[in-house]
């Protein structure tokens, strides 16, 4: 936790109505891009059907890993649901609170004990593992917080196709370390965050990653952008 939390301070400026422009996010082999914070604190009808589709299969008792400004879990709280949010935020747990959130802290995944039906991992939630060699890692430790019947629900994106030159050949050697770990650049107001790692999973690594820890993985939804949804079990 050792950011400057542009993400958590933009975030409050949005609550508190100091809106008066959105983060800039950039990767390693992406250009400069405008993350709308409206969008953060969008309603279930804005959300993108795969967000939309986990929050349908939601059940039990649920923890919310990535909360940021809280919005899937609001939703869930309202429908009645024990949703516990976490995040490594202090601006977004601040504003959570704020928006009516019950049960939200301050935390690192790999610091949640709980034992939880269904854990969402939403926004491209295989990003939080930063690297390919963590993967199983994090796995582990998400298994170790499933029910016997749970779910984990996690969503990212094959971002080969960034890749992809005019004749559709690679300009990346596909060989070198895996294509989906990136460099993150966050920046707010001119201030710019230490850059972060950030991993982009497909589907079939994911899946691999699974199997060599004990999961089941099937794929439940595939998105408009090379993105997809996808539901861990225990085997």
């Amino acid at each position: 936790m050792n950011s400057k939390d542009l993400f958590g301070k933009a975030l409050q400026d949005y609550q508190n109505g100091n809106y008066s422009e959105d983060l800039i996010t950039s990767t390693n082999i992406s250009d400069e891009d405008e993350l709308p914070l409206p969008y953060l604190f969008r309603d279930y009808k804005d959300m993108p059907k795969l967000e939309q589709k986990a929050l349908e299969l939601a059940k039990g008792k649920i923890l919310d890993v990535g909360c940021g400004a809280g919005s899937h879990s609001l939703y869930l709280q309202k429908k009645g649901y024990d949703v516990r949010a976490i995040d490594v935020s202090m601006g977004a747990v601040d504003v959570a609170k704020k928006r009516g959130l019950i049960d939200v802290m301050l935390k690192d995944l790999i610091d949640e004990k709980s034992k939880y039906d269904t854990i969402l991992l939403l926004m491209n939630g295989t990003g939080i593992f930063e690297e390919l060699s963590k993967v199983s890692k994090y796995l582990s430790h998400l298994k170790s917080l499933l029910n016997l019947d749970g779910q984990i629900l996690i969503d990212s994106t094959d971002i080969k196709y960034m890749y992809e030159d005019e004749d559709g050949g690679y300009w990346q050697d596909m060989n070198a370390t895996y294509y989906g770990e990136l460099d993150y650049f966050l920046s707010y107001k001119g201030e710019d965050e230490l850059p972060m790692k950030w991993l982009y999973l497909d589907f079939d690594t994911l899946k691999s990653a699974c199997d060599h820890v004990g999961l089941r993985c099937e794929l439940v939804m595939i998105g408009d952008y090379f993105d997809y949804l996808a539901k861990l079990t225990l085997s």
